[in-house]
């Protein structure tokens, strides 16, 4: 990598006029300059790296090489060759190779011949994310595994690892005639007053998950192994990943980064201000405040999405921008503002090695750094800050206003009384009450003082948002029975006041969505899901969601899928009903939505479950496990509440055997197989049930075999299935299997669907079929639009019998068979509407009113917005009339074949 001549000769210059420093390692490190000067920097970069005698003691050689590498450093970025990126890298690459060296180097002098074991060093700070400073401090953690560390005869483990450990840092930190390496500070481990220098890696362990404080939590997005034993330090970074990188969200944590940051506003105030004096790392506006804007984001997202765990502030905003958490205006102003201030920094750094961060305040001084910037004086050094400094002070003044203090409810029972009127209750009694009630710790997960000051933070706006509600006190009650089911509230407080909005939606939850509130009462982590506007968007794609759901980290057990997937299926879920209660989403996107989430879920376990079993079982040869699809899942249109119909089938002979170390033959092993898979989609796990999975409608129902194979489903098919069966099959679809396999399927089910048969025997079935369900399964009520008269039942009867007296419109989703059959003229144009709405009502009805009578009062306008009706009494005319669209054409069919009797 080479510049231009004059760009090297003018950085050598400057270097030499303005830093006191550098100028001395000009002089002593000739053969590294003459490179510089012709622009060789690859060069005089392994120059630097030759500089100290071979035979020389490690703590001179490294000294010697850091003041010659700190040369090359300086002059490349001074130049201009070298990105600040580079520069922060190069310097956090040499101490890592620095820790190493001075690693072995301890144990040659107390353990010869001894590989080094034992012992790691995790790299925290601007070291761990590969930012050094170019004058900075590390800040490493030391770890040591009792079982593995060498020591002597008559020394612990603990003692052997505390002398390595201070030699380490005598090697690197002791300054001599020579210099220094890296000072290094160990006060980022824990309790450092009282915690011996290098750690027991299973006490830090237990530390960081059980007694860690938040900004140790922030304090982790940047560490990373850094020398030493790395399985070793892995194995820890691994075992804490789960303390760093929360799903449920910890704004205690991330409330205490911005009380930091007010601590060292107040601490450095002499500092805040720009102009000299100002310092460039912790002032308002600074290096600091831009590394907490983007730590608060990725404590925030981070924990669930890994693409946002980025350890350098310039990858991180970038990532952050990328998955759309803050806007990409955002974070260029940022980054520049990072680029410009570290470079200053380091200007200030150069002129005389020190760890400094603040402008100089004699005037002489603050011009020299300007000139060493190639700046004419001071004041076009701080003009060429002031942009950067007031727009990153703006952009963290508003992120600290958003999660800061808020005004509080009074404990005077008259103040308390007129504030809840003024929000708007018209009777304040009832939530005077129970906000007394919670003060009082009456509710388990009150019971603590910082529970009841989280609820302190919480309450304004929840009871603002309550007093909005359709019905206040029926609200919160509802709250009230909340609170007594968690298990711990402190975080779902601390949430509440961090992000105001979702106390409008917890209040709309628990008035409208009982299925809702109680989902959250068993995981209140759900509301975490919501923080952002991705919440609402459509869900995505099958693919997409089974490789979020599959996603687990290296190593991770089959039991942690199944509680991965519960919980990731679950925040999507709870996000969907949110999106319908909220009106942001159609109830049949949703509905649809709903369908690709249990898809994803089943391929995702599925897959997995395979995976496990032929652990122990192996592979059937030229045998799978293949699962189909019917009833609503088939079609693609699931409600909260849908189980899933599944068939389980298998391709390949029935005799083979498998060829694992526990082999079975094909049809027991596909058939414990699938009851794995359906125990893996239906039983509870500690983060709650999943589906309900329905495999009655398998070849010769509950007393069939639980998986046949495609030779034998296609035989009962065409010999054996009862008419119901063949009405079953119109909605059934391929889920699970390999390309060729899915569409061997779906190849029997067409060729089962378009069979000759005697049609009107197969409509007179139907009409005692449907006949039988109205006798032992009666409807609710006239809203139980599934099963009344004229309802979803009727219309699902009276489309397949069509498809079946036509030969034409199969096709599993309900509203493309029925425009099929309509192009056809065998149905009406009235038959599409009505599925429409009463396929809406279903959908909001099964959140609403799970057990299908009428909705409350108060959530009416709800669920008539959401089926596009303009109020109650207009959406009850239309389910009216869609209803009696049905019906009608229902009527027709059982009319002309009401003389069935309930024969194949």
């Amino acid at each position: 990598m080479k510049a231009p001549e004059s760009d090297w000769t003018e950085a050598l210059n400057r270097a030499s006029a303005h830093s006191p420093y550098l100028s001395r390692q000009i002089e002593c490190f000739p053969e590294v300059v003459s490179l510089l000067r012709i622009g060789d920097i690859d060069s005089a970069w392994i120059a630097a790296g030759g500089v100290a005698d071979p035979d020389a003691p490690v703590a001179r050689a490294l000294r010697e090489e850091k003041r010659a590498r700190g040369l090359a450093i300086a002059i490349a970025d001074l130049a201009g060759a070298w990105p600040l990126e580079t520069v922060t890298a190069r310097l956090s690459a040499f101490a890592d190779d620095a820790l190493d060296r001075a690693i072995a180097a301890a144990f040659a002098e107390r353990f010869p011949g001894e590989a080094v074991r034992g012992l790691s060093v995790l790299a925290l700070g601007k070291h761990g994310s590969g930012e050094l400073n170019y004058s900075s401090d590390i800040d490493p953690i030391l770890l040591f595994d009792p079982a593995t560390l060498p020591h002597g005869p008559r020394e612990e483990p603990v003692e052997s690892a505390v002398r390595l450990g201070r030699r380490i840092v005598a090697l690197l930190g002791e300054r001599d005639a020579h210099g220094y390496v890296f000072r290094v500070d160990l006060r980022l481990r824990p309790s450092p007053e009282a915690t011996p220098i290098v750690l027991p890696v299973d006490a830090a362990i237990s530390y960081y998950e059980s007694t860690a404080m938040g900004w140790e939590q922030a304090a982790f997005i940047r560490a990373r192994v850094a020398a030493g034993d790395r399985a070793l330090g892995q194995m820890f970074l691994n075992a804490i990943r789960p303390f760093v990188w929360r799903r449920s969200l910890d704004f205690g944590a991330i409330a205490g980064i911005g009380d930091m940051t007010r601590r060292i506003r107040d601490h450095y105030a002499q500092g805040q201000r720009l102009g000299a004096g100002y310092d460039l790392k912790r002032g308002r506006g600074g290096i600091r405040e831009v590394e907490f804007f983007a730590q608060i984001h990725q404590l925030i997202h981070g924990g669930r999405d890994p693409g946002l765990r980025a350890p350098a502030t310039l990858d991180a905003l970038a990532a952050l921008a990328g998955a759309g958490i803050i806007e990409w205006d955002t974070a260029d102003v940022l980054a520049a503002a990072y680029r410009r201030l570290r470079t200053v920094e380091h200007r200030l750094q150069m002129v005389d090695d020190l760890q400094t961060h603040s402008l100089p305040t004699p005037p002489a001084s603050l011009d020299n750094v300007a000139m060493l910037d190639r700046l004419p004086d001071g004041g076009a050094l701080i003009e060429s800050l002031r942009p950067h400094v007031e727009q990153v002070g703006a952009l963290y003044d508003g992120l600290a206003a958003a999660s800061g203090s808020i005004d509080r409810l009074s404990r005077h029972p008259d103040t308390l009384a007129a504030q809840l009127v003024e929000m708007g209750f018209a009777d304040p009694v009832p939530a005077q009450t129970r906000i007394t009630e919670w003060r009082e710790g009456r509710a388990r997960v009150l019971r603590s003082p910082p529970a009841r000051e989280a609820l302190e933070d919480m309450l304004p706006e929840v009871m603002r948002a309550i007093a909005r509600a359709p019905d206040p006190d029926a609200t919160v009650l509802r709250l009230d029975a909340l609170l007594s089911g968690l298990p711990s509230a402190i975080n779902i407080f601390r949430l509440l006041s961090a992000r105001p909005a979702l106390a409008q939606i917890l209040v709309e939850i628990l008035s409208h969505a009982p299925a809702l509130a109680e989902a959250l009462g068993r995981r209140a982590a759900l509301l975490d899901g919501l923080i952002d506007t991705t919440a609402f968007d459509p869900m995505p794609s099958v693919a997409q969601l089974v490789a979020d759901f599959g996603a687990q980290e290296a190593g991770a057990h089959y039991e942690a899928l199944l509680d991965s997937v519960r919980q990731k299926v679950g925040d999507r879920r709870f996000a969907i009903g949110v999106q319908i209660v909220r009106g942001a989403s159609d109830p049949i996107d949703a509905a649809a939505g709903y369908g690709r989430v249990a898809e994803a879920a089943i391929e995702a376990l599925t897959a997995g479950t395979v995976a496990e079993f032929e652990k122990a079982h192996g592979r059937v040869p030229g045998g799978e496990l293949v699962i189909l699809a019917l009833g609503r899942l088939g079609g693609g249109l699931l409600t909260h509440a849908s189980d899933l119909d599944l068939i389980f089938l298998f391709t390949g002979d029935f005799r083979p055997e498998s060829d694992g170390a526990r082999p079975l033959g094909a049809t027991q092993y596909f058939n414990r197989l699938a009851q794995r898979v359906g125990n893996a989609l239906s039983v509870p796990t500690a983060f709650g049930p999943l589906y309900e999975v329905d495999t009655r409608l398998r070849p010769s129902g509950p007393q069939g075999l639980l998986a046949v194979s495609f030779d034998s489903f296609a035989r009962y098919q065409a010999e054996s299935a009862w008419a119901w069966e063949h009405l079953a099959l119109t909605r059934a679809r391929p889920i699970f299997g390999s390309a060729a396999a899915r569409e061997e399927l779906q190849g029997i089910v067409t060729g089962t669907l378009h069979a000759e048969r005697d049609r009107d025997a197969l409509a007179r079935s139907a009409v005692s079929m449907r006949r039988d369900i109205a006798k032992h399964k009666p409807p609710k009520g006239d809203l139980d639009v599934k099963l009344a008269s004229g309802g979803l039942i009727d219309l699902e009867f009276l489309t397949h019998v069509t498809q079946f007296r036509t030969g034409t419109g199969f096709a599993p989703d309900l509203r493309v068979a029925i425009a099929a059959l309509e192009a056809e003229g065998a149905l009406g144009p009235e038959i599409r509407p009505a599925h429409d709405l009463l396929t809406r009502y279903l959908v909001v009805s099964r959140l609403v009113t799970p057990g299908a009578e009428p909705p409350p009062e108060e959530s009416r306008a709800l669920v008539a917005r959401a089926c596009g009706a303009e109020d109650w009494r207009d959406l009850l005319a239309r389910i009216a009339d869609a209803r009696q669209s049905i019906r009608a054409a229902w009527t027709a069919i059982a009319e002309e074949f009401g003389d069935a009797d309930d024969r194949r």
